[in-house]
Parts: structure tokens; C-alpha cells; sequence
């Protein structure tokens, strides 16, 4: 009996408490969003925010509620994911253009030298608050790889001291972009030409030239050869409006610096 009462004793709260744990889950039940769970289900889950969302979660739950009725926000899941969604909404799907991430920065270690040698914190953000970075310029690229962490889709690497993305395998989700201190990274439309500026330096062009090689030092040599009127010069720096861009290479062909590629980006997924 010493050892039967103490077990019926743990046995009756265990019971007791199981009881009211059920009661208690039945009371408080969320009722659950089917069409919610639906939508999500197709999402990536990269949780990006590219849709404007706070994730993938709070994207299904505003189209289940009908706060939005844009089925192709889902840059990651692309025209895939948004006809899905159309189809689970009763919706159009919309088209998405397809577009990926890229560094627009030539700072390595021959264009850029290095103006210190720092020893602290592997991170971009750390190191623009010492002198703007170990490198000379101090508009590009530090290398130090905080959008390498951050990307879900190990898309980013380092070569030679400069961020670089493989574009078989960026989702164009904006985590990168977001997370760049310099904000050198922008989308670029896949699968056609465009002229692409590899410089965000807004200095005046002779102190752009003492920081790095392949700067864009302001010229307007660019602006006069584009006859699409695709190309502009802000704050001493050409900037490129790709809806206008055709492609053409004259601004490339001009360019002293060598600032200004062509690019065909094409994803192999």
C-alpha cells in the first residue's frame, strides 16, 4: 500500500491534468485558414520579404484574406509559384519578369588596394564604422561576405575580395540587398542584354580615380554615345535605366574606365 497510494496519486494528476490540457486546446483553438495553408504550401519558405510581406506566412494569410490579390509577388517562387497561387485563389497569376541579383563593383585587389590592415570583426557593417573599411575606396565592395550569410540559396561567393553571384541559383529574393552596407547590389533583368554600371562611387571623378581603377569618374562620355537615352550621370556616377537599355554596347565601347559591361544573365534552373 506504501508504494500503490503515492502511483495512484501521480496517476490521478496526470489524468486530471491531460483532462484539462484537452479542454484547454479545444477553448483556445485557431481555427486553421485552409486556403491559407494552401498558398503557403506552395511558397519557397525563404521568408524573404520580397513580397512586401512580413514572410511567406504573412503572404498567404493577405491573400487568403483578400488584403492583396497579387498572385505574383513570390520573386523566388517565380511564374511557376504564381500560377499555383492564381489557381488556388481563383485569381490571374500575373506574369513575373524574371530578374537576378548582381554586385556592381569591380573593387578587387588590383583595381582597389587597401589603405589599412584590419584586424577586427569579419563583417561589412563592422567595418565601414573603422575609416569606411580596410580598402581605399570607400563605395565598394569590403569582401567580408555578410550577404555570403545571409543568402538561403548559396548563390554568393567571394573572388578576389568582391562579392560575386552564380545566377544559376539566385532566387532574387533581396536578402542581399538588403543586408549590404553599400547597397551595391541591384537586380538585373535575365535573359536579355543590358549595359550595367560596376560602380556606385559618387565622388568627383579624380578622387574616384585615386580610390580604384575601374571607377566611374562622371565623364558623360556614356550619356553621349546612348542614342535610347538609357543612360544617365547622377551625383558624378552613370546609372543605367534598363527598361530603356537595348542593348547596343556604345556606352561600353566609350567608357575610359572600363566601368560599363554587358550583361546576359541567364538562370539555369
Amino acid at each position: 500500500m506504501d508504494i500503490l497510494i503515492p502511483v495512484i496519486i501521480v496517476a490521478a494528476i496526470g489524468l486530471i491534468a491531460g483532462i484539462g490540457l484537452a479542454v484547454a486546446s479545444a477553448v483556445f483553438a485557431v481555427p486553421v485558414d485552409e486556403k491559407a495553408e494552401q498558398v503557403r504550401a506552395c511558397l519557397p519558405g525563404a521568408n524573404c520579404g520580397a513580397c512586401g510581406f512580413t514572410g511567406c506566412d504573412g503572404y498567404a494569410a493577405a491573400l487568403s484574406k483578400g488584403e492583396t490579390k497579387e498572385c505574383n509577388l513570390c520573386i523566388p517562387g517565380g511564374n511557376d509559384v504564381a500560377a499555383q497561387v492564381g489557381a488556388i485563389m481563383g485569381l490571374d497569376a500575373g506574369k513575373i519578369t524574371p530578374m537576378v541579383a548582381a554586385v556592381m563593383c569591380q573593387g578587387n585587389k588590383e583595381n582597389t588596394p587597401e589603405k589599412l590592415e584590419y584586424s577586427g570583426v569579419r563583417s561589412c557593417k563592422m567595418a565601414t564604422q573603422l575609416f569606411g573599411g580596410p580598402k581605399s575606396c570607400v563605395h565598394g565592395c569590403i569582401g567580408f561576405g555578410d550577404c555570403v550569410e545571409v543568402c538561403p540559396y548559396d548563390a554568393i561567393f567571394i573572388c578576389d575580395g568582391v562579392a560575386r553571384i552564380n545566377p544559376s541559383k539566385c532566387r532574387a529574393c533581396k536578402k542581399c540587398i538588403k543586408t549590404c552596407p553599400r547597397q551595391l547590389i541591384d537586380l538585373f533583368p535575365l535573359d536579355t542584354i543590358k549595359a550595367a554600371v560596376l560602380c556606385k562611387n559618387h565622388d568627383k571623378g579624380a578622387q574616384t580615380r585615386k580610390q580604384c581603377k575601374a571607377g566611374c569618374i562622371g565623364c558623360m562620355k556614356c550619356v553621349k554615345a546612348c542614342e535610347e537615352g538609357a543612360v544617365s550621370v547622377e551625383n558624378f556616377c552613370a546609372k543605367v535605366d534598363y527598361d530603356k537599355c537595348v542593348g547596343c554596347g556604345k556606352c561600353h565601347a566609350v567608357c575610359p574606365v572600363g566601368c560599363i559591361d554587358l550583361y546576359m544573365l541567364k538562370k539555369m534552373f
